[in-house]
């Protein structure tokens, strides 16, 4: 089947992950101008968006005049993009916005676009974007392998969305089917690359993932994430708000999964340190719980968290990217193997690097509050019971029962 070959010119380009300190592969001359830094002030650092150097190579990119187009940019950019990306999902709620945003990392070098219809169009409007990535679309199964042949890091948003009235294991069934078939095909096609599972319910999805790639052979618990950083995105920005504290400054790490009470910010743990009454800790908890509800109830039936799921994505997607390109400081939350508690797989914050998971930082659960022991010890039983789900689906599939 034909396929047009689209590619993006190489202008200006908008980094939405490097920190205070540029990557290898991403220098900038010029780094002095505004920015927002999600950096924490515990060493621990995460991903920015828009840090000082991207905001300067955007205001350039906007506002260059054609006819001064041989003088070089004031932050004159040094790229050497390398990194191949593949969303599998690419034409969905989630998928276009989260493309786009990668499609304006200046760490990828290609990135394919797959979904099972209306990809097409997709990749082409992004093409246009004067960022460095090449873009190519693939639709449907037959093009699947060669959507994901060598690919570093794949991205899997694909499933159907929360609708009103919808819970995360409502959507088991569906999304579970497509998951598995979709993790068949990256064993098949780039078992080294990094597997970021955003499709619901993550906390079935990813333990459905290992199982695939354990029956494969290709299993790296290393490089399997459940994407589950809207959760800190969404303490961040909510306890920001409740405080006043500049978001800049504000780190909330959250564990446990990435389903109601499952979800724990460890308020206790903000970064800067700041003080809740129980009444606070326990109303924010429970809207950070809740936070995709909100939306869905928000939008009332067209939609869901597609947004701001994109966002704490790609978030997460340039963090990975910047470890594979070296940046030995960089840290996240996700919900991976672990062994902090009794549970195969639990949501922490961890250290990643050139190979994945450097380690699982454990140090957050000590010292916990009662609210927040009390909350541990309820989301254990909650995920353990969805960890047990997902295992029993993926093998029950292999038996053919």
């Amino acid at each position: 089947m034909s396929r047009s070959k689209m590619a993006a010119t190489s202008a200006s380009a908008l980094s939405i992950g490097s920190t205070s300190h540029a990557s290898k592969t991403t220098q900038l001359l010029q780094p002095k101008t505004f920015g927002v830094n999600f950096t924490s002030r515990n060493n621990l650092k995460s991903s920015s968006f828009l840090n000082k150097e991207s905001t300067a190579a955007l205001r350039y990119s906007l506002t260059q005049k054609p006819q001064n187009h041989h003088q070089p940019p004031p932050s004159a950019l040094k790229i050497q993009a390398s990194f191949k990306v593949a969303i599998l999902g690419a034409a969905g709620g989630i998928g276009q916005p989260l493309a786009l945003l990668v499609k304006m990392s200046p760490l990828v070098s290609d990135l394919h676009l797959y979904d099972i219809a209306n990809v097409k169009g997709v990749a082409a409007d992004l093409s246009h974007c004067n960022t460095p990535s090449r873009v190519r679309d693939f639709t449907g199964n037959t093009e699947l392998a060669a959507c994901l042949k060598d690919v570093d890091v794949v991205v899997i948003p694909a499933g159907v969305p929360r609708k009103p009235g919808m819970t995360r294991d409502d959507l088991f069934n569906i999304n579970a089917g497509i998951v598995k078939t979709l993790i068949e095909s990256v064993a098949d096609n780039c078992p080294d690359a990094f597997i970021h599972i955003i499709s619901n319910p993550v906390n079935s999805t990813v333990p459905i993932a290992a199982e695939v790639l354990k029956q494969k052979g290709m299993y790296n618990p290393k490089k399997l994430f459940g994407v589950t950083t809207l959760d800190v995105v969404r303490a961040n920005t909510f306890v920001s708000q409740k405080k006043n504290l500049k978001l800049i400054d504000v780190d909330v790490p959250v564990i446990g999964g990435h389903a109601g009470i499952t979800i724990l910010p460890l308020l206790s743990k903000t970064k800067p340190s700041v003080t809740f009454t129980e009444q606070e800790a326990a109303d924010l908890t429970v809207r950070i719980q809740n936070g995709g509800t909100e939306v869905v109830e928000a939008k009332a039936g067209a939609g869901s968290a597609t947004l701001s799921m994109a966002y704490a994505a790609a978030r997460f997607l340039e963090s990975s990217l910047r470890a594979l390109d070296g940046d030995s400081d960089v840290y996240e939350c996700a919900f991976v193997e672990s062994e902090l508690t009794e549970l195969p797989f639990f949501a922490s914050r961890v250290k990643l690097g050139k190979q994945g998971v450097e380690a699982v930082i454990g140090s957050d659960l000590e010292g916990l509050t009662e609210y927040e022991e009390k909350g541990l010890e309820a989301l254990k039983v909650e995920l353990k019971g969805s960890i047990e789900k997902g295992v029993a689906f993926a093998q029950k599939q292999t038996v053919g029962v």
